[in-house]
């Protein structure tokens, strides 16, 4: 196997999922955690407050150096869209030319508007950017249940392999050369998710919620195209597969977000949780893309001007609702 040793960089939970996805796959598997304490703990315990009941594997290695965590064949970044940058940049100089650096957070960064295989490209130029996406929670991924993921890269063979060395029984990697398509349908779709647990949070009905969820998987569709991604990828499992998930239960963190705002909460209330949803960080920034692109997204600008602060979900509620009749398209 071409990639034996996997490095995944990121001790939460989606980073542990991952590991224990790749250990299980017959890897050598090896986790960076940001602080030493962290790491210390994960190593002696077995176990993260972020997973609970859940076990990590004794062979898989736990460090805090990242000179370390860079022996290996290939990188898994499992960290937040907004810290992308910062360890990307942490990492160039340990990265061998074309090492693959696989981006598995699913967000566009803020300032610059670029999406994670972009900010690996300039962060770190002798990687090779991949990026993995689809509809996982790290909960089932964890406890070995079934899943299924799309893994992208520039070139088919690279792909190919590195699904293969990631894939098992359980954890499904479909090989994708669409980096743009699997990218925007797992940042596009967090936005997504927060409209619909506020539609949830409101309890505005099945109804609503299913049109919601039709209506901004359009939109999905609309900016991708612009975008240049492939209409498959969009409607495949890091695209609307992904949207299904994310927009369906509060196991989602942007859902539950989007179901506090719905209930009352303030954004700052809704936002202290502790979970991290990327879709809070991604909206603005899909918004003013969408309007570059010149493609309507009022679902995307409803959300984006609700978690700014900007306007109320009453007042979004009723903006999308005065919205002319206009053809299905």
């Amino acid at each position: 196997m071409p990639y034996q040793r996997l490095s995944i960089i990121g001790a939460g939970s989606w980073g542990l999922a991952l590991a224990t996805a790749a250990q299980r796959a017959g890897r050598d598997v090896t986790v960076w955690a940001h602080r030493a304490e962290t790491a210390e703990t994960l190593a002696r315990t077995r176990e993260s407050p972020r997973l609970p009941g859940a076990k990590i594997d004794a062979r898989i290695a736990i460090t805090a150096s990242l000179d370390e965590a860079v022996r290996c064949d290939a990188l898994l970044l499992a960290i937040p869209a907004q810290a992308l940058r910062e360890v990307a940049t942490a990492l160039t100089a340990l990265i061998t030319n074309g090492m693959p650096v696989i981006a598995c957070a699913k967000g566009i960064e803020r300032d610059t508007r670029k999406f994670m295989t972009e900010v690996i490209a300039e962060a770190a130029p002798n990687a090779t950017p991949a990026v993995l996406s689809g509809p996982s929670f790290a909960a089932d991924v964890v406890r070995g249940l079934p899943t299924a993921v799309t893994l992208a890269a520039g070139d088919e063979k690279t792909a190919t392999t590195l699904a293969r060395a990631l894939g098992s029984a359980m954890f499904r990697p479909y090989h994708s050369t669409d980096l743009r398509g699997v990218e925007i349908g797992g940042a596009a779709k967090n936005v997504l998710a927060i409209a619909a647990g506020i539609v949830s949070g409101r309890g505005l009905g099945a109804s609503a919620a299913a049109a919601l969820t039709t209506r901004g998987f359009a939109e999905i569709l609309r900016f991708g195209r612009a975008l240049g991604a492939k209409p498959e990828t969009l409607t495949g499992l890091s695209g609307l597969g992904d949207t299904i998930l994310s927009c369906s239960t509060p196991q989602s963190r942007n859902f539950s977000v989007g179901l506090a705002l719905g209930k009352g909460s303030s954004p700052l209330q809704a936002f202290s949780g502790g979970a991290l949803a990327e879709g809070v960080y991604t909206a603005s920034a899909l918004s003013e893309m969408a309007r570059e692109a010149g493609v309507e997204m009022p679902i995307a600008d409803a959300v984006a001007d609700v978690v700014e602060g900007k306007a109320s979900v009453e007042e979004v509620i009723g903006r999308l609702l005065a919205r002319p009749v206009r053809a299905e398209v």
